[in-house]
């Protein structure tokens, strides 16, 4: 798999839009389909972007390592699928002090809250 590739790959996994990836890295969206048709990969110079809006690391982007593995994951043990961003989420959480676990769970419990009136 390509550079390019696993980008779009991840695009898809987030459910972002290639014109919204192209403007937070910084890129015109015919660079994307530039990417894809003549299976080019980005420049070094927005590696570092394009890992940041991706919430991946440059290793995971230049070797695959977290990002092609998912597929034979998911494939052997397709219940328990999770993103290289779901790992990042638990392990952010585990990281955080007791009060500030509490406040994150009490946010994302007025989240849903919030989610459920809306879409009555």
């Amino acid at each position: 798999m390509t550079i390019s590739e696993r980008i779009l790959k991840v695009l898809k996994e987030r459910k972002m839009t290639q014109a919204e990836f192209a403007k937070q890295v910084g890129i015109a969206p015919s660079t994307i389909c530039e990417w894809k048709k003549r299976k080019m990969n980005p420049s070094a110079d927005k590696i570092m972007d394009i890992c940041s809006v991706l919430q991946i690391t440059p290793e995971q982007l230049l070797t695959g390592k977290g990002i092609e593995e998912e597929e034979e994951i998911a494939v052997t043990n397709p219940v328990n699928h999770f993103t290289p961003y779901d790992i990042r989420l638990v392990e952010d959480y585990h990281s955080l002090k007791e009060e500030q676990k509490k406040r994150l769970i009490a946010y994302m419990e007025a989240l849903k809250k919030i989610e459920r009136l809306e879409n009555m």
